[in-house]
């Protein structure tokens, strides 16, 4: 038994996030079909980050476990073939058999996409959040640097999220222009049930001047989901990079 690393790239729009769900179309169920087309036997697919519904990513990971002699390298042309136009693996490789996605250091980055445009652009919809008026950056990059470091991040979470240990490192946060657009980057080694889209709307209110930079703290130590700000809608966003900590050569 062999077990392949993919790469992939997708954009989220028409699916219900990343992991498999009875009668919806899903990331990991596309992947798993266009495995079987290729090998000729069932397959689920494991992936590093399971993004939610309408989340798009650059560079998710994924392994499967094949008895397949396909060349490691020759899966990706291969799965691309019975892929949908909308997502590409774009690398395969052979790893370990105990190699899991899950289970080794990384940081992750996000980034959200804003655009402040008085008419949105609609070439840039599908992936942008558009905020209308002035935001005041600065404000938002003191607000941002609250959220750096090892914290409870309850109140950057859903409610609805099972749980228990909310307690989650931010490795930095970078805002910057592009334009009409604004990105705000979030590294760190794993994140909550919405929590980068709240973290979003939270540092949105503060660029409008609905929340003063300094109450990131008190929001922090609230460790209560209704005093943060709205979740951002989830198109804006893109998981664009995965890490490996402390730089480890394992894959």
């Amino acid at each position: 038994m062999r077990r392949i690393l993919l790469t992939v790239a997708y954009d989220g729009t028409e699916y219900h996030g990343w992991q498999v769900q009875e009668g919806v179309r899903t990331v990991e169920g596309e992947l798993n079909r266009a495995i079987q087309k290729l090998t000729g036997s069932v397959t689920e697919v494991i992936g590093a980050s399971r993004t939610d519904a309408g989340v798009h990513g650059l560079c998710n990971r994924a392994v499967f476990d094949t008895e397949s002699t396909i060349p490691a390298d020759r899966f990706m042309p291969g799965i691309n073939t019975f892929l949908p136009h909308d997502i590409r693996v774009t690398s395969s490789k052979e790893v370990a058999e105990d190699w899991h996605p899950r289970k080794v250091s990384t940081y992750k980055t996000y980034e959200y996409r804003i655009d402040r445009g008085e008419v949105p652009n609609p070439l840039r919809d599908r992936y942008t959040w558009n905020v209308w008026g002035e935001l005041d950056i600065e404000m938002m990059r003191e607000a941002a640097a609250y959220l750096v470091g090892t914290h409870d991040f309850t109140s950057f979470c859903a409610a609805a999220s099972p749980v228990e240990d909310k307690v989650r490192e931010i490795i930095a946060i970078d805002i910057n222009e592009h334009g009409q657009e604004l990105s705000i980057r979030v590294k760190g080694s794993g994140f909550l049930y919405n929590m980068v889209r709240i973290i979003v709307g939270t540092l949105i209110a503060v660029g409008q001047k609905k929340l003063e930079p300094e109450r990131m703290q008190e929001i922090l130590d609230a460790a209560d989901r209704t005093r943060a700000g709205q979740t951002a809608p989830a198109k804006g966003l893109t998981l664009v990079l995965i890490e490996d900590a402390w730089k480890q050569s394992d894959i």
